[in-house]
């Protein structure tokens, strides 16, 4: 397993990264714009450890955020996605997020924290139990 980001979201992204680029000194690594979903995915790094990142989420419609959801997510690089989930489960997690798409599952820690799991090296053939498994609560 492999630590990847932790997700933050943001009410208005200059604002944002101007507090942790040119005031904390972290540096943007990449961008993702999805026009569709109406989103906007910034990735920051320190300049001595760049593989352990922020991912600013910054939603374009005005939101305001209660109950801790500005905080979105620690994320985890697996190497088999559908075997951990498995294991997972057979030891009373919830998957609040099924694999379906053998490449991304959320499951919560015991704080009610959001982990993300994403598989190593591309997605893995889809495969019941998780094509078939609806969402469970919020992730």
């Amino acid at each position: 397993m492999k630590y990847l980001h932790t997700m933050v979201r943001v009410r208005n992204l200059e604002e944002s990264l101007n507090f942790y680029c040119r005031k904390l000194g972290l540096v943007e690594i990449d961008r993702h714009e999805n026009s569709a979903g109406r989103f906007t995915l910034v990735f920051l790094g320190a300049e001595d450890n760049p593989e352990s990142q922020v991912e600013l989420t910054w939603n374009w419609d005005d939101e305001e955020y209660t109950g801790g959801r500005n905080f979105g997510h620690l994320a985890y690089e697996v190497d088999d996605i559908h075997a951990l989930c498995s294991r997972l489960a057979e030891n009373g997690v919830t998957i609040n997020r099924p694999p379906r798409d053998g490449r991304m599952a959320f499951v919560r820690s015991p704080d009610g924290i959001s982990i993300e799991l994403l598989q190593k090296d591309g997605a893995l053939e889809p495969c019941e139990p998780w094509v078939s498994m609806p969402n469970t609560g919020t992730w």
